[in-house]
């Protein structure tokens, strides 16, 4: 079972959706990526150079038929780190849906 671990690298908005679109595959081109969170180049450079510095994501280039393409893949340790802040998410949620120690889930009436 993967232990809750809330990750602040991961836990940026593009970032999340970033590893969480990554996660679901092998690798992914740069664009492909970019035009799924309406961002920029430079943007998605920005956030992949920060899940990068944390080992979370590889980049590679190759070269295509007529231009260079990027592909980006999540690591195992960027997978381990995914599902850990996707754990501890969670239970922040059931945090919001179940009341503890005899607290009332609905105000009182006035």
């Amino acid at each position: 079972m993967t232990e809750p671990r809330y990750d602040a690298v991961i836990h940026a908005a593009n970032r999340l959706q970033i590893s969480a679109m990554l996660a679901a595959v092998h690798s992914m081109e740069f664009s492909r990526v970019r035009e799924s969170l309406g961002v920029s180049d430079s943007v998605l450079s920005k956030h992949l150079k920060v899940l990068e510095g944390a080992g979370y994501v590889e980049v590679t280039k190759a070269r295509g038929a007529s231009y260079p393409r990027t592909w980006i893949a999540l690591t195992r340790d960027g997978r381990r780190a995914l599902a850990g802040h996707i754990v501890e998410l969670r239970r922040i949620v059931d945090l919001a849906e179940a009341p503890s120690g005899g607290e009332r889930k609905t105000p009182p009436p006035d």
